[in-house]
């Protein structure tokens, strides 16, 4: 059962909050129907719940932000507020825009056409504000450490995505439906572009710095990190790749982009392992982070998808680069 909440104002002041039970919402929906087709008093009702739906998103916390405002922001500041915009649209769908349907369709009840159109018309300013920020995101700069952000704006919007449908049925909402429909699409295609860049971005860091011992360079632990947080989106994940690759096999899928970023960590590796001047350090470095990288996958959950095969050939490589580090340190010994 929904409750109208509706202010009475004396002189800009507010007099009161008056809650009318359904079977008076439905009275009053026959009143304001009888002055159609002026329509002001369908306007008043329009008005004033859009204002409160506009007050009670400010209060939130919601904020009317620019494309450009978004991208000129702090990435801990940005994180921040995608997090609490994660929680505005949850509390909007199920909450606010699922109360003002129901308030006009109790209101408006046997009246499809003005149901629809006054719901459509006092949720629009507030669907857009929403929807323009997850959009801003979903349209700036991509970068590694967006992926998971990304990852968790698709999924609540793919969560919510049937009771939008829902919620704003009919013709006069096609517009809100469509744009929510369109911004999981691009958050989506946003993510695995993002996704498709981690590893082009692995194998081409062009970094000169090096371990002075020859131990695990900065980047080898950074990947193993993130690489742990993916399996933490598996889920999240799979989903894209049924969307995006129309396969169902995403266990194998998922194990082949896992298996495609150790090979471009062990491409870079190879890489900066020449950089070294004492010839033995180069085989003491790939042994130190092949190992490590051995190590850390032997304790999560990429084990179980990159397998056995692929954990004895690692470590049968870690012990060829130790063969080789001892024949040149003993060398400089004996010569």
């Amino acid at each position: 059962m929904v409750w109208l909440a509706v202010f009475f104002t004396t002189q800009g002041r507010d007099e009161g909050l008056y809650l009318w039970p359904p079977t008076l919402q439905r009275s009053i929906g026959r009143l304001l129907v009888a002055r159609i087709p002026a329509g002001k008093n369908v306007a008043l009702l329009r008005d004033v719940r859009a204002s409160i739906l506009e007050q009670t998103l400010r209060k939130l916390g919601v904020e009317k932000l620019t494309k450009d405002e978004v991208q000129k922001m702090q990435w801990e500041i940005l994180e921040a507020k995608i997090g609490s915009w994660i929680e505005f649209m949850w509390i909007s769908v199920k909450l606010l825009f699922s109360g003002e349907r129901k308030i006009c369709n109790q209101v408006f009840e046997g009246i499809e056409i003005i149901k629809d159109q006054c719901f459509a018309e006092v949720t629009a300013s507030s669907v857009s504000v929403l929807l323009s920020f997850g959009d801003a995101i979903a349209k700036s700069k991509r970068s590694p450490e967006k992926l998971f952000v990304l990852l968790d704006m698709y999924e609540i919007m793919r969560d919510l995505q049937p009771e939008i449908e829902s919620i704003f049925e009919g013709r006069a909402c096609t517009e809100m439906r469509e744009s929510a429909l369109s911004l999981t699409k691009r958050l989506a295609q946003t993510a695995q572009e993002t996704f498709g860049d981690f590893e082009e971005a692995i194998e081409k860091d062009a970094t000169k710095t090096t371990v002075a011992d020859g131990t695990v360079h900065p980047l080898t632990s950074y990947v193993l990190n993130y690489v742990k947080f993916l399996f933490d989106y598996q889920p999240i994940l799979k989903q894209l790749f049924r969307e995006f690759d129309g396969g169902e096999d995403t266990e194998n899928q998922m194990a082949s982009v896992t298996m495609q970023i150790m090979q471009a960590l062990q491409t870079n590796l190879d890489g900066k392992s020449k950089q070294y001047k004492d010839a033995a350090l180069t085989p003491l470095f790939l042994m130190n982070n092949i190992h490590y990288m051995v190590k850390s996958v032997c304790k999560s959950e990429a084990n179980d998808l990159l397998g056995t095969d692929w954990v004895q050939r690692h470590r049968r490589i870690v012990q060829q680069h130790a063969n080789q580090y001892k024949r040149i340190a003993w060398g400089k010994v004996w010569f």
